[in-house]
């Protein structure tokens, strides 16, 4: 088994993979550099070729997504939930409060924030005719069931089983077999050491390197753009390339202070203190919203999402046409998918000493009860406001953009100029988090014979931190605002149906190592005779989650 007591070597620096790092980072500023002298070619290319790939393929995304979250639910209350990473006397470094802490921002970036509020409005009012050929009328209560329905079904069980997966694949081949901590490494299963060497584990984590980087960029000139807009939209503060290269500064300056830092002080601090906002930005919310009204929508957005949850997942057409099941759930879909490798590397990298079953409570079931919580509350008091005339976010959306409705909400929000500033600074926090752990670990995947218990060199993490942060700042302003990082958003989507395949090999490889495989059942035996009871080496510094999970 693993040896539980691995502690950081003395080994000299290790040797930058240079087939992964050249190739990526010369494509990362090569995308920036043409995105800057044609902006417009570049997003309509990056465009065609991912509305090609979701014309023909959204078949597959849907399979996917579906068989990935019956695998995840599987492993989760059967037998294989008893396996422990590292081996039976592995001990667990992080609390249960500081690693949910670290898995949760780590994987929504501002995702949570920026569509909370919009994306269950958009729909309610068939901004982009997302109601059409579904016979339900805008404005109307079936349409608020529905909308709540769908951001559940978009933002739960499925998107999160993706990172799971990925993540559970890597931990166990890595801390149970021994093997490399890289995505190529979590196929072993499927084609044995060879795909470790050479060309093949070259591309495979060369793809998954650059999906998350450009899909970083590009989220990161989008929470530019909205931090922006809102700085206009509520204090009247001018948007323009001063405004964004300094927002963008000051988010790359603390991802990449926290990521030197390392794991235990820097992405651990900046995780507990984004995740601790997060609380109480919903539970603030809950309690000066229509609480009643929340929770009954709730129940009934949860009826909704059950009731059609075959039709969605197996028959996506018949459920909405393309302004709803391409532009949401199928480009949803891609870009969970195009996170999930490099972020599957992360999950594994604190999960030493967790069983299999703790793992996915903390990555799947938790993320996902929070997400529908969030979503419950924020968009729940979106959809009382709208409807009882308090504020008009449809018509917000419809004439200044999907994120124009985030701040027309929260200027209604009682105390709203306390919380208004409170998310710009989470907004910042949220992302700075989740690029603190993906220039760690695209540093980290670049690194030979990288361990989960050493930092990355140093130079490597500002690297790729600055570049992130330069990509994202140069599209906005070249671009004059959001839509500047459209050509980065669909070159991103372009390598997220790349990536499709690696992750569609991880779920065969996740397969065959749990169901097939004698070792795994030799894993089991040793955790049934191995100690039984969750212990860590530092005192719970977050949410005390109980440490019985397995008990």
């Amino acid at each position: 088994m693993y040896n539980s007591t691995m502690n950081k070597s003395k080994e000299p620096k290790k040797a930058v993979n240079l087939g992964v790092f050249i190739p990526c980072f010369i494509i990362l500023c090569g995308s920036a550099v043409i995105g800057m002298i044609n902006n417009e070619w570049l997003t309509s290319i990056a465009q065609g070729i991912f509305t090609w790939s979701l014309d023909n393929f959204a078949w597959l995304y849907q399979a996917v997504a579906i068989t990935t979250l019956f695998l995840i639910a599987i492993l989760t209350f059967s037998k294989y939930g008893r396996i422990r990473f590292g081996g039976p006397n592995a001990k667990a470094k992080y609390s249960f409060g500081s690693w949910f802490a670290m898995t949760l921002t780590g994987g929504i970036a501002t995702g949570l924030i920026t569509y909370g509020v919009n994306e269950v409005l958009v729909y309610y009012g068939d901004v982009w005719g997302e109601l059409s050929g579904m016979g339900i009328e805008p404005f109307t209560d079936k349409a608020a069931f529905f909308s709540m329905g769908r951001v559940f079904y978009h933002w739960t069980f499925i998107p999160y089983a993706m990172y799971a997966l990925s993540g559970l694949i890597i931990a166990y081949m890595y801390f149970n077999r021994q093997k490399e901590l890289s995505v190529s490494a979590s196929l072993i299963p499927l084609f044995g050491e060879a795909v470790t060497k050479g060309f093949f584990r070259g591309l495979v984590d060369t793809l998954s390197v650059l999906s998350i980087g450009l899909g970083l960029a590009a989220s990161l000139g989008a929470g530019l753009a909205l931090i922006g807009s809102g700085l206009h939209a509520v204090y009247g503060i001018p948007q323009g390339p001063v405004l964004w290269f300094l927002l963008a500064a000051v988010i790359t300056v603390t991802f990449t202070i926290a990521s030197v830092s390392g794991l235990d002080k820097g992405i651990k601090w900046l995780a507990g203190l984004t995740s601790k906002i997060f609380y109480i930005l919903l539970f603030v919310l809950f309690i000066i919203g229509p609480t009643l009204y929340i929770m009954n929508l709730a129940n009934v957005g949860i009826g909704e999402w059950m009731d059609h949850f075959w039709t969605w997942g197996f028959d996506p057409y018949l459920a909405g046409g393309k302004p709803l099941v391409m532009w949401w759930t199928m480009y949803a879909w891609a870009m969970w998918i195009a996170y999930a490798p490099l972020m599957g590397i992360f999950f594994a990298m604190i999960a030493y000493g967790r069983t299999v079953r703790q793992f996915l409570v903390i990555n799947w079931i938790l993320p996902s009860v929070f997400g529908g919580v969030w979503f419950a509350v924020w968009g729940g008091t979106a959809l009382d406001w709208q409807m009882s005339g308090k504020v008009d976010l449809v018509a917000a959306i419809q004439a200044n953009g999907a994120m124009a409705g985030l701040w027309e909400f929260l200027k209604a929000v009682p105390l709203g100029f306390i919380i208004i500033p409170v998310v710009m600074i989470t907004l910042i926090a949220a992302f700075a988090t989740t690029a603190d752990t993906m220039s760690t670990t695209i540093a980290a995947v670049c690194t030979k014979g990288a361990r989960h218990d050493e930092e990355p060199a140093l130079w490597q993490k500002v690297l790729w931190g600055v570049t992130i942060g330069l990509i994202a700042a140069i599209m906005v302003a070249f671009g004059g605002g959001e839509q500047g990082i459209n050509g980065v958003k669909y070159l991103s989507a372009c390598g997220a149906f790349a990536v499709l395949g690696v992750f569609i090999l991880q779920i065969f490889s996740t397969i065959k190592v749990f169901f097939f495989d004698k070792n795994t059942q030799k894993d089991i035996e040793d955790a049934d005779s191995g100690e039984q009871t969750e212990t860590t080496n530092e005192p719970d510094t977050g949410i005390h989650m109980g440490a019985g999970i397995d008990s």
